[in-house]
C-alpha cells in the first residue's frame, strides 16, 4: 500500500517509527508536511497539491495534526476524506478531541467517569463556581494548552478567585476542575488502536510537580490496567470517534475518570515503557481497514 504520514517534521520520534514500521511491513510510506498542502476544492475532483505537483493517490493517511496547526490541519485530512482515502482519524474526530470543553460533554453524555468540571465566561459568583466542582484545591486550565501549559493549580479558595479573575481579565477560556488528591501526581496513558487498548504506562509527576507529562520531567513506567480502566479508554475513545488515540486516566477514589483524549499521542514514551512496538499495530490496523471512501464519521456531537 502507499501511505502518507501527514506531519510537520520527518525528524520526530514517532514520526520516524511509523515510516520505519510501515516500509518494514513492505508499505511505501512518504511523510508530507501539513501546512505546506495546498487544496484544489473542485466539483468531482478534489485534490492535494504539495511542492507544485499533485499529490498521487493515497490507500491511507496518517494525521499527526499538532494543536497549533489544528484549523489547517483538519481541513488537509477533509480533503483527502473527499478524495475517499482512507484516514486513519477522520477530521470531525481530532477536531472533537482538540477542543476540551465539547470533548468533556460528549464524555459526559456516555457516562464516561470525569472530574467534576465548571465552564463559565463572566460568572457573577466565582465563589459559587469554585464550590461546585468542590473547593479548593482545584486545577483550572486553558482551554488551548498542551503539555501541561496553562494549568494551574490553585490550593486555596482566595487563589483560586485569584487566577480565575486573572484568565477572564484576559479574555481566556477556562475549565475549572476539582483536583484528584488520590492520584498522587500520577496519571495512565492507554494507547488505543482500533478500539483496542495496545499498550499503557503509568507516568509519575517528578517531585514536587502535580502534572505528569513526560516533558515536565514525569517518569513512565509500565503499568496492568484493571478492567474498569480498559473499558474507560476503549469508550472514550469510541465516544470521540478515534482509531488512534492516547486516553489520559486519573485512579480517583470513585474509579477511573478521563481527563484528556489525545488523537495524536506520541509513541516514543510508551514504546520505551512498554517495550511494545505500538507503530507496527497501527500499520495492522490499516492493512485490515484500509479501503477507499472507508472513512466514516463516527461518533455524535
Amino acid at each position: 500500500m502507499r501511505v502518507a504520514i501527514l506531519s510537520r517534521g520527518e525528524n520526530l520520534y514517532s514520526t520516524r517509527r511509523l515510516k520505519e514500521a510501515g516500509e518494514a511491513l513492505g508499505h511505501q510510506v512518504d511523510i508530507i508536511d501539513t501546512l505546506h498542502c495546498y487544496m484544489d476544492i473542485t466539483s468531482s475532483k478534489p485534490t492535494v497539491r504539495y511542492q507544485g505537483e499533485v499529490l498521487p493517490k493515497y490507500d491511507a493517511v496518517i494525521p499527526r495534526i499538532g494543536s497549533s496547526i489544528t484549523f489547517y490541519g483538519t481541513a488537509v485530512v477533509r480533503q483527502f476524506e473527499m478524495m475517499g482515502t482512507f484516514c486513519v482519524n477522520e477530521s470531525v474526530a481530532i477536531s472533537r478531541s482538540r477542543d476540551k470543553l465539547r470533548s468533556l460533554q460528549l464524555l459526559s453524555r456516555k457516562g464516561i467517569g470525569l472530574p467534576r468540571t465548571g465552564f463559565a465566561s463572566k460568572p457573577d459568583k466565582i465563589q459559587d463556581l469554585i464550590k461546585n466542582v468542590g473547593g479548593a484545591p482545584l486545577v483550572i486550565k486553558l482551554l488551548e494548552g498542551t503539555q501541561g501549559i496553562g494549568v494551574v493549580l490553585a490550593e486555596t479558595n482566595k487563589a483560586a478567585e485569584s487566577v480565575i479573575e486573572a484568565f477572564m481579565g484576559l479574555k481566556a477560556n477556562i475549565l475549572v476542575q476539582e483536583f484528584i488528591k488520590e492520584a498522587g501526581g500520577a496519571d495512565i496513558r492507554c494507547l488505543v488502536v482500533g478500539g483496542k487498548v495496545v499498550a499503557a504506562m503509568k507516568r509519575q509527576a517528578a517531585e514536587g510537580e502535580f502534572r505528569s507529562n513526560l516533558h515536565r520531567g514525569g517518569a513512565a513506567q509500565l503499568v496492568r490496567l484493571t478492567k474498569e480502566e480498559r473499558a474507560t479508554a476503549v469508550n472514550a475513545a469510541k465516544a470521540m470517534g478515534l482509531n488512534l488515540c492516547g486516553v489520559d486516566i486519573l485512579q480517583s477514589n470513585n474509579g477511573p475518570v478521563v481527563m484528556e483524549v489525545n488523537s495524536s499521542p506520541g509513541l516514543e514514551g510508551i514504546e520505551t515503557a512498554t517495550g511494545k512496538d505500538v507503530a507496527t499495530m497501527v500499520f495492522e490496523f490499516i492493512e485490515k481497514n484500509a479501503k477507499p471512501f472507508a472513512t466514516k464519521t463516527r461518533g455524535k456531537g
